[in-house]
């Protein structure tokens, strides 16, 4: 439970250089307070350790030419140009501001960027500079112009009609701004902002003809929850903003076209979407809501994602994602209009999802091959995979199949061929393949089985590997980028402290629920279990996460606390319960509308397993977990109290109707459009049902998990005269706990619940 840089620091930050061709990463070795820079070059195999101050020059933003042969990129803010062949590189901008987001022009004379919030344009030689787009925020301009209320208007006319002189200068001003407008031909024209718009995404055609711009205004009037603050340096308890609840109004894009050749500004239509009038198939739970939303006839409210302009700059892809959950649309942008039209909808009754799928700002993997296809992963096979549509022909095909997950996909610079981190060898083992852009065979480059995190070279020669096993932290490995090359370590992380002690590979097994699902699980084995026989159940948090894998865990503490518990005489069950990440889209949606149910009940049929197979005691089994794991331990100890004797519950969510809404509102919808799933789904409400042992442990200042949430269950506990419970609070800890004593004081009580409980 100490700071785990007595274990070794695993390197990280792992990047290639563009321009030199050398891997960069971050390490330390020597267990400093900071990690290192280090720098490698492909066919060696020992780091060098950078000064801080090169950190500053590694490159970002590198976009090539067609072929290859130039680069721009950014370096220290500045945009820079090299030409490969020659190795030559000139400054093209040198400014306070930082430039961003180069891109070479459609003809490849032209590169344009992005300043602040407007695009500019720069000749490859650094001549003619010019700006593109004006943004301009509506309310800043008023202000500058004395517009506002009706009343400060009514002042300002005031004031011209009394004074000859303002009436004067009024006269000349616009004199002066006729004679500029007819000057100035080429005047930019002004882009409004919304007030309180956060201008999100804004991306230039490579030809230069249009702007397309995505804006985002956060929700005002929020109601949010306060966290109280103890231990402070100032002595007097300090309050922290935290976020609102689900069902809270969420903040909505707008999207807009700049047609640069006509001057004109369009917004972005989502009308003619494939099935934006929709309504979500709960409501037939609700027909009196349901015939309501019928009756008003709206389109659902959408997250318009990053636009993808094809190389010419005649067609742009926009993704779309209904705000409700249900549905993402591959959109192609009339160019003439604002209108999106359809090209690949997704639709789940559940919610959209999945490796290279979820409704973040990017719009997961998705990008253009030539001019007109463009390719993007869908679960609609129940697994996430790589397609492709035509834009022209609107043909989709299916590139790869199978009962396994795409979980990364790369391009090749010459467009000829993907590159692909799967789980197809099994859903706990992950491999880099190559296949053909058309499809057909994925070829394994990769052979270490574990966890393989793979970064190209860019000339795409070299693999740099991030490996781990289950019982070893990650190491960096280079391998040839050729099937059957052998991968060499170039980093050993490992203390002589965590080599000595014998860690277990746990032994990775899969069991059939009571609903005929395969549950994978890690299985610890004592080789002298305690005369008591007992069995405890490891649950992780974050719900959609993979923990039963072959490669080194995010929870290496309770791994080390389950060898621990093996040591003792304990057996130990880990599992992936239903609703975990790798296993495809009926597994991921199978707790929608009911956390607590399917994943509970995994746990239940793993416990029947454990006696069954291993000889485990059914009387003293117990669990613990945090976050999403200490809610599974709740619910086990409320509902299942045959089965759990005693549990420990960490950081754990008590009430879904008080977490966050992006999280929340995909699995159960919102509390007031669904107050069943949240009824069924909150250990709250099913806390008479204790009997067993229940031991909490919460950080006050939990901004993701609210202190709030505990409380509110002690209080009911208390209510019901419960006195089999206990809370254990860690006043200076967020969700994820920091401090060395305070993961060791938690981790004793759980010791000692399971020594006291488990031992009859």
């Amino acid at each position: 439970m100490r700071d785990p840089k007595w274990m070794g620091v695993s390197p990280d930050e792992i990047s290639w250089n563009a321009l030199d061709g050398q891997l960069y990463f971050r390490w330390n070795p020597e267990r400093l307070p900071y990690n290192n820079l280090y720098r490698i070059s492909p066919g060696h195999d020992q780091p060098e350790k950078l000064p801080e101050k090169e950190a500053a020059q590694v490159v970002s933003d590198v976009q090539y030419s067609r072929d290859g042969q130039q680069a721009v990129y950014v370096k220290n803010g500045d945009l820079f140009i090299k030409n490969i062949k020659s190795n030559t590189e000139r400054q093209l901008c040198e400014t306070v501001e930082e430039e961003s987001h180069p891109q070479f022009g459609s003809d490849e004379t032209a590169i344009f960027f992005q300043r602040g919030r407007d695009i500019y344009r720069i000749n490859r030689n650094g001549e003619e500079q010019k700006q593109l787009t004006h943004f301009v925020v509506r309310d800043e301009k008023e202000k500058k112009e004395g517009k506002g209320s009706v009343q400060n208007q009514w002042l300002k006319q005031q004031q011209t009609d009394l004074f000859d002189v303002l009436k004067s200068r009024k006269r000349e001003a616009a004199v002066q701004d006729s004679l500029r407008k007819l000057r100035k031909k080429d005047e930019l024209k002004e882009l409004p902002l919304e007030e309180g718009a956060i201008l999100r995404h804004v991306g230039v055609s490579p030809n230069g003809s249009a702007v397309v711009y995505l804006t985002y205004k956060p929700a005002r009037n929020n109601s949010r929850t306060i966290v109280p603050n103890y231990v402070t340096e100032s002595g007097y308890t300090e309050d922290i903003p935290g976020r609102p609840k689900v069902g809270e109004a969420p903040g909505l894009t707008k999207g807009f076209l700049y047609d640069r050749q006509k001057d004109t500004i369009y917004a972005i239509s989502v009308a003619r979407l494939e099935g934006i009038r929709d309504i979500p198939a709960y409501y037939q739970d609700y027909p009196k809501q349901r015939d309501s939303l019928l009756a008003l006839k709206e389109d659902r409210k959408v997250s318009l994602s990053a636009i993808h302009w094809n190389p010419s700059g005649t067609q742009a892809i926009i993704i779309a994602y209904a705000l409700d959950h249900k549905d993402r649309w591959i959109a192609q942008l009339d160019l003439q209009n604002g209108q999106l039209l359809s090209l690949d909808r997704q639709h789940d009754d559940a919610w959209i999802a999945g490796p290279g799928i979820g409704g973040g700002w990017g719009g997961g993997t998705v990008g253009w091959i030539d001019d007109e296809r463009f390719y993007f992963q869908s679960e609609a096979s129940g697994y996430s995979h790589l397609y492709t549509v035509n834009v022209q022909t609107k043909e989709k095909k299916q590139l790869t199949s199978g009962k396994f997950e795409i979980q990364r996909v790369v391009l090749s610079r010459d467009k000829k061929t993907f590159y692909i981190t799967a789980n197809k060898k099994h859903p706990g083992i992950t491999h880099f393949y190559r296949m053909a852009v058309s499809g057909g065979a994925l070829q394994q480059i990769t052979s270490m089985d574990g966890g393989n995190e793979v970064n190209l070279s860019p000339d795409e020669k070299w693999l740099a590997i991030r490996y781990s096993s289950s019982n070893t932290p990650w190491e960096l490995y280079l391998q040839e980028n050729k099937p059957g090359a052998k991968a060499k370590q170039i980093t050993e992380s490992r203390s002589d402290e965590f080599k000595a002690y014998p860690w277990r590979k746990p032994e990775v097994i899969a069991f059939a629920n009571r609903y005929g699902d395969s549950v994978h699980a890690r299985l610890y084995v004592p080789e002298k279990p305690k005369a008591s026989r007992p069995a405890v159940v490891f649950v992780h948090g974050a719900g959609y996460l993979q923990n039963v894998h072959y490669w080194w865990s995010s929870y290496f503490r309770e791994y080390m606390f389950n060898n621990l518990l093996t040591d003792l005489g304990y057996t130990v069950l880990d599992i992936d319960y239903t609703g975990s990440a790798g296993y495809g889209r009926n597994f991921r949606t199978g707790i929608y509308r009911h956390m607590g149910g399917k994943d509970l009940t995994d746990q239940v049929d793993g416990v029947k397993l454990l006696v069954d197979k291993y000889g485990v005691n059914p009387k003293n089994v117990g669990l613990y977990g945090g976050s999403y794991g200490g809610f599974i331990t709740l619910m086990a100890l409320f509902t299942e109290p045959e089965v759990f004797t005693a549990g420990a519950g960490l950081r754990s969510v008590t009430d879904w109707a008080h977490y966050n809404h992006g999280y929340t509102s995909a699995i159960l919808n919102e509390p007031f459009t669904d107050p069943k799933a949240y009824a069924q789904s909150s250990p709250i409400n099913f806390a008479e049902g204790l009997k067993g042992y229940l031991l909490m442990c919460h950080g006050m200042v939990d901004e993701n998990v609210h202190f709030q949430d505990i409380v509110r269950l002690n209080q009911r506990l208390i209510e019901l005269g419960k006195k089999n419970w206990s809370l254990a609070v860690y006043p200076v800890e967020d969700h994820g706990f920091v401090e060395p004593s305070s993961w060791t004081d938690e981790y004793s009580r759980i010791l000692q619940l399971f020594e006291e409980r488990l031992n009859n």
